[in-house]
């Protein structure tokens, strides 16, 4: 009977050892982040640019940043490519909204995953190695990893197929930033910048031709209809004049904040008109990227700063709604859409370059 239970205890412990090599197994090859909410093949990235009239040619520019949009691309019309046709450098930064941090109980820290690759339409995006040593240097109780909030969110899969459309060989270090007050977007941005800027030193990398970024962002979410909890967010109405007045605004926090000579003080200054004073957790003004523009602004003006001695230079390039201009089809190509285009519920998206 002994020799029979140690037997048994063998035999368990075999079947326990095989089930943990499988499930390590399936963890490794489980490591690619899924596309979900955008384009999956090439022939859809095909159909958005011929509806667009996108006559992509190829460039030698080396923008070192640049802000796009990520919303549904029937509404987007060229901004995503606009933002992104001088981004050439093949190791991009991207700096992502966590819509729902608040699942999680994330904030305060930058959110980096373990994927080892993002589904494209082109066959996979590589995430850069790059990925790993900003980990490795980068102070513990700055970042968490955490795989399920990049799963989950879509500001980072919307701009990969038109990163990988025109140059298959990009890689890619996905960062998402949750709720943080300035304070500490500004004391988190220089950390990064520091650390990118040593790798870059060892690596003879250049800013801009050799690795740059991208922030992710939507503008002013606007309307009173369809935003879920029965929120009103049209301070100055929905009729026409409403309308207006609310795009007067955005093109005010563009002007004062994200164009011309970056500034810690324009940078400031955004997170004042689109975060609360007393709870930088609620909106003032409903930019969903309140936390990842003025952090993504803010590290990459401190890693120009630290390469070249001097302070990026923004050049705006345009500025569109979900309102304003004929909307392309994308349904047919399997894209699904969810929200509204009417003045009772719209979002707004910008276009600008940092050189």
């Amino acid at each position: 009977m002994k020799y029979f239970i140690i037997l048994l205890s063998i035999s368990l412990f075999a079947i326990s050892c095989k089930q943990n090599l499988k499930n390590d197994i399936f963890l490794k090859q489980s490591k690619i982040r899924e596309a979900k909410n955008y384009a999956q093949h090439d022939w859809q990235m095909d159909s958005i640019y011929k509806r667009l009239d996108i006559n992509d040619t190829p460039n030698n520019l080396k923008w070192k940043t640049a802000i796009t949009p990520h919303d549904n691309y029937r509404f987007t019309d060229q901004l995503y490519y606009e933002s992104l046709r001088g981004i050439n450098a093949p190791n991009i930064i991207l700096i992502g909204v966590a819509h729902r941090a608040r699942n999680y109980d994330l904030q305060d820290k930058l959110i980096f995953g373990t994927f080892t690759e993002w589904e494209s339409p082109y066959g996979g995006i590589n995430v850069s190695p790059l990925n790993n040593e900003i980990i490795s240097r980068l102070p513990k109780d700055n970042f968490i990893v955490h795989d399920s909030m990049q799963e989950i969110e879509h500001s980072l899969e919307a701009i990969i197929p038109w990163l990988h459309k025109k140059n298959r060989e990009a890689e890619i270090v996905p960062i998402l930033v949750p709720y943080i007050n300035y304070t500490t977007i500004d004391s988190l941005s220089h950390n990064l910048a520091k650390v990118v800027h040593t790798i870059c030193a060892e690596k003879n990398w250049e800013y801009g031709k050799d690795v740059a970024i991208v922030i992710s962002n939507d503008a002013v979410h606007y309307g009173d209809l369809e935003w879920g909890d029965s929120k009103n967010m049209a301070p100055m109405g929905t009729d026409s004049l409403g309308t207006q007045k609310a795009v007067a605004m955005d093109l005010k926090i563009i002007n004062d904040c994200l164009s011309g000579p970056i500034t810690n003080e324009k940078i400031k200054k955004f997170t004042e008109y689109t975060v609360q004073k007393d709870n930088y957790k609620e909106y003032e003004w409903v930019w969903c990227g309140r936390y990842s523009v003025p952090f993504g602004l803010s590290f990459a003006n401190n890693l120009n700063i630290l390469e070249n001695q001097e302070n990026l230079q923004g050049s705006f390039l345009g500025y569109q709604t979900s309102i304003d201009h004929p909307l392309i089809e994308v349904e047919d190509l399997g894209m699904e859409v969810t929200a509204l285009s009417t003045n009772r519920h719209w979002v707004a998206y910008t276009s600008i370059i940092y050189q």
